[in-house]
C-alpha cells in the first residue's frame, strides 16, 4: 500500500511530464529527489541510481526512455505499438526507478549489496553491480563512477561531514602497486643520465633525486626509478 502512495505521487509530481530530458543537468534536476527517497528507503546511493539512469537512458533521450519510460535497460515484455523491442515498459518513469531497486533486491548477485556496502559507498556499488552481470561491459562500473565525478552526483547521497571513504577492493590496490612497481628501468651498455631523463621527459636531476644518487655515473644492469 505504502509503494502504491508513493509511486502514485511521484507520478503526478516529479514524473508527469514528457520522459525526455533536454540536457543531463535537466535530467539531474527532475530525478533527484526521486533518487533521494529511493536511496532512504533502500539504503543504495542516490548517485547511483541517478548515474546508471543517465548512463542506461542517455539521459532521458534514448527511444525505449521515451517510448517505454524505461530508464535503466532492463529487458522484458511491453505493449508497445510505437517500437519493436526487447525491453520492459512502464506505465510512468516514476515505476521504472522503483523497478531498478526491486530488481536488485530480487536477484541474489545484487541483494547482497545491501547488506555489504552503506549508501554513501557510490565505487563499491557500482563495481559490485557490474560484477553482479548488469552489464556486459567491463568498463561499466567505471563509466557510472565517471558520471558521478563528473556531475559531482555523491552530493545527493547525504553522506555525513565525516565520512570517510573506504579503501579500495584488494585487487584493484595490487594493480596499483603493480604499476607503480613498473615505473623503473635497467640500465644497458651505453646508457647515461641525460639520455634516459631526455627518453623519459624528466631531468638528471629528478633521476638522481628519486634513487638517492650522489652522482650522474651509473652502470649496466643498475635499476632506476622513474
Amino acid at each position: 500500500m505504502l509503494k502504491t502512495v508513493f509511486y502514485t505521487w511521484l507520478s503526478f509530481t516529479l514524473f508527469n511530464f514528457h520522459a525526455a530530458a533536454q540536457t543531463t543537468d535537466d535530467y539531474i534536476s527532475t530525478y533527484a529527489e526521486n533518487a533521494q527517497m529511493l536511496m532512504r528507503e533502500y539504503k543504495i546511493p542516490a548517485s547511483v541510481i541517478l548515474a546508471v539512469a543517465i548512463h542506461e537512458s542517455a539521459s532521458g533521450t534514448s527511444k525505449i526512455a521515451r517510448y517505454l519510460n524505461n530508464h535503466f535497460g532492463i529487458k522484458g515484455p511491453n505493449s508497445s505499438n510505437e517500437i519493436r523491442s526487447s525491453y520492459k515498459d512502464y506505465p510512468t518513469v516514476a515505476e521504472s526507478y522503483g523497478h531498478f531497486l526491486e530488481f536488485l533486491k530480487s536477484r541474489i548477485s545484487f541483494s547482497k549489496l545491501f547488506d555489504k556496502y552503506d549508501q554513501y559507498d557510490y565505487k563499491n556499488w557500482a563495481r559490485g553491480i557490474q560484477r553482479g552481470g548488469y552489464a556486459r561491459s567491463r568498463t561499466w562500473a567505471a563509466q557510472i563512477i565517471g558520471i558521478i565525478r563528473k556531475n559531482n552526483l555523491y552530493q545527493y547521497d547525504e553522506r555525513p561531514d565525516d565520512y570517510v571513504e573506504p579503501p579500495a577492493p584488494v585487487a584493484e590496490a595490487s594493480a596499483g602497486r603493480k604499476s607503480s612497481a613498473s615505473k623503473t628501468y635497467t640500465v644497458k651498455r651505453g646508457d647515461n643520465l641525460h639520455n634516459i631523463a631526455r627518453a623519459r621527459h624528466t631531468t638528471p636531476a629528478a633521476i638522481m633525486k628519486k634513487n638517492g644518487l650522489k652522482s650522474p655515473a651509473i652502470k649496466p644492469g643498475q635499476k632506476l626509478k622513474l
